[in-house]
């Protein structure tokens, strides 16, 4: 069975090393594709610009930060969960964001969680490990389309 990948959308370089690290810890073997913009995961997502040649299949899960350049993660949420072909992708919004308007309308969006990063490293690389466990191992994740 081929493992699917992961998108990351995050342009902390600090968060996205913690991240990759948290992973490895958990023994996660699905790749990680990791990009730096919103517009960047969309280009992704789409297999459009620099990634036309990616090949096909969803991303078992993509975790977005909230707040990144060119598009914040709410955009791209909001993008992937009104697209027919896109919207059973599991969206979790993984932001330092405490904002209830930003939860809420994370939600509203369609987001399948809300996860604030912790801001000590045990603690943020505890709960990255137990998000890539659950949306890679444990969840079904919808057939690829």
């Amino acid at each position: 069975m081929k493992l699917r990948h992961i998108l990351l959308a995050e342009d902390n370089p600090n968060d996205v090393e913690l991240t990759l690290t948290a992973f490895k810890a958990g023994n996660l073997a699905n790749p990680v594709e990791v990009v730096r913009d919103g517009a960047e995961a969309l280009d992704y997502i789409y297999a459009r610009g620099k990634y036309a040649g990616r090949g096909t299949g969803n991303p078992v899960v993509v975790l977005l930060d909230i707040k990144m350049p060119k598009l914040s993660g709410l955009e791209v949420l909001e993008t992937i969960k009104k697209d027919p072909n896109l919207r059973l992708i599991p969206v979790v919004l993984l932001t330092s964001s405490r904002e209830e308007a930003d939860l809420l309308r994370g939600y509203r969006s369609g987001a399948n969680a809300f996860v604030v990063k912790p801001v000590q490293f045990e603690e943020f690389s505890k709960t990255v490990k137990e998000l890539a466990i659950f949306w890679a191992l444990i969840n079904t994740p919808p057939p690829e389309q």
